[in-house]
């Protein structure tokens, strides 16, 4: 075959690939390239990050390496549309051109929102919005966490506000509000206040504010990243979020447990007026102190009632009393007749029963029975001598009958002895005694039990006539103060300098004379000068 013969230059593979590398490169050194993200997956293991940018009618790779992807502003996220900085360049071994890119910046406010609006709808899907997983706010928060810039007008505003309201202890957690750090710096300071421990060297807040002023949607996204509404959702600390103005919108609001229009508005939610609150517990007091006054003005008048209704408790035992009155009178009375008249008749019996009276009369007794049987005797004798011839044959019989006879009177009067004798009195005598005794003592007992109530009734008399008197008054320091005259000083203003005193302690009185300036008579009140008034506040 003939050769054909050419003057074009001949390249290897390499040579042209290298070619059309420094073609593209040289020519399209710096570009801006609008489109779709596609194909995003987060940063690889080496820390680069590749994806696809497209539109509707082409698509181009693209590559951040890791150097460049930290310095990113606005990160990637899939399906956003952006604009790419940076420099196009060619891959030799495949073939393919990319852009290796230098910086993404949203393609408008319109895909942020679109953005925005994807990344609502799937954290709500989630429940991180629904209202049952909000916290209610402490009404007093003793510490209050603020995440924000410590530059700016946003901390002072906050912190004046506090101070007017209701000074409390503060604590602020430094931030960016925008930029690629800021969504980590505020994870970060919601996680660490959250790591506090309650009683620990540093106060763990009760309530936390995140806020910033106002901006544009690019200014506050990182307000609306994904890290930042999941540490918010994950807090156990109440969270008030203060982002932008009033009408401006990020997810933090949506999950957050209270939402402020302005930062001036995050520190009047925290907390209360403190003025008011003050005026709140006074009027809870008086209407606390009025119901006191009622209840008790009530409850005196019904006890009063129920008392005017009862009987005097003297009256309830006015007739046991006289009646114990009159007994107890004639108990001494009746125990004095009656030990009378036991001694009359011990006595009027004593002196009956005396042993030598007693034996006289047993003699007297004893000797007319001899007598009489001497008599007896001598006249049966003589009946029987004149009879004997007569009755001769009844001599003996009547002798026997007689002497019978004889017999039984004497033993007659024999019996007559032992019961003339004295036993049977002094067994009469020791039961009066017996019963004498008891009474007797129940005598002393109920005295002494009178006794001891008068005694009572008079130490009472005694301890209310010490307490009472202004004696025990000056036992406790105190000092009473007389004129001249020996009557009572009561004020200060009936004195003059130069009057003589007499002040009486406890343990005397000694004298004293009045030194000083007279006494300035005091303006009516509600007469105040007004260059002394002192302000109330």
């Amino acid at each position: 075959m003939a050769e054909t013969l050419t003057n074009a230059a001949e390249f290897s593979v390499s040579e042209i690939a290298q070619a059309v590398k420094r073609t593209v490169e040289d020519e399209f050194g710096h570009v801006r390239v609008r489109g779709e993200i596609s194909g995003f997956r987060g940063q690889h293991s080496s820390g680069h990050a590749y994806f696809t940018l497209k539109d509707e009618s082409a698509s181009i790779d693209a590559v951040v390496w890791k150097g460049n992807y930290a310095k990113l502003t606005f990160k990637p996220e899939e399906g956003l549309e952006v604009i790419a900085t940076g420099r196009l360049t060619t891959f030799p071994r495949s073939s393919k051109y990319q852009i290796v890119i230098d910086n993404i910046e949203p393609a408008g406010a319109g895909a942020l929102m679109a953005l925005l609006e994807e990344r609502k709808r799937k954290l709500a899907a989630e429940g991180l919005f629904a209202r049952e997983r909000k916290q209610s706010l402490p009404y007093l928060p003793r510490v209050i966490g603020v995440i924000t810039s410590p530059t700016g007008a946003v901390i002072r505003d906050i912190l004046h506000r506090l101070a007017d309201r209701f000074p409390s202890h503060v604590m602020v957690w430094p931030v960016r509000v925008q930029g690629d750090t800021c969504a980590p710096e505020v994870v970060n300071a919601i996680e660490g206040f959250n790591a506090m421990v309650a009683g620990g060297a540093m106060p763990r807040p009760d309530l936390l504010i995140v806020a910033r002023g106002g901006g544009s949607i690019e200014d506050l996204w990182g307000f609306n990243e994904e890290a930042v509404v999941r540490a918010v959702a994950a807090s156990t600390i109440p969270i008030i979020s203060a982002v932008g103005h009033e009408t401006d919108t990020t997810l933090i609001d949506y999950v957050s447990d209270m939402r402020a229009p302005t930062p001036t508005a995050a520190a009047e939610a925290a907390v209360p007026v403190r003025a008011e609150l003050i005026g709140y517990v006074d009027d809870l007091g008086g209407r606390q102190r009025q119901a006191t006054r009622r209840v008790t003005a009530t409850a005196r008048d019904r006890l009063r009632a129920a008392v005017a209704g009862l009987p005097r408790a003297s009256d309830l035992v006015s007739l046991q009393r006289q009646q114990l009155d009159h007994a107890a009178s004639n108990l001494l009375g009746n125990l004095r007749h009656s030990v009378q008249s036991l001694r009359v008749r011990y006595s009027r019996t004593d002196s009956k029963l005396t042993p030598r009276l007693l034996q006289g009369q047993r003699q007297e007794a004893a000797e007319k029975l001899r007598n009489l049987s001497l008599r007896a005797n001598a006249g049966l004798r003589k009946t029987v001598d004149r009879t004997r011839l007569t009755f001769d044959p009844r001599a003996e019989r009547l002798a026997a009958s007689v002497s019978r006879l004889i017999e039984r009177k004497h033993s007659q009067f024999a019996g007559i002895g032992p019961k003339l004798s004295p036993s049977a009195l002094k067994t009469e005598l020791r039961h009066a005694h017996s019963v004498l005794t008891p009474l007797t003592a129940r005598l002393r007992a109920s005295m002494a039990l009178n006794l001891g109530e008068a005694r009572a009734a008079l130490t009472q008399s005694d301890k209310l006539l010490a307490s009472l008197s202004y004696k025990s008054v000056l036992a406790r320091g105190y000092a009473v103060i007389k004129d001249d005259q020996g009557n009572l000083v009561q004020a200060r203003a009936t004195l003059s300098p130069g009057d003589a005193v007499a002040i009486e302690f406890a343990d005397g009185e000694v004298g004293a004379t009045i030194a000083g300036s007279p006494v300035i008579k005091k303006k009516p009140r509600g007469q105040v000068d007004s260059d002394t008034q002192e302000s109330l506040f």
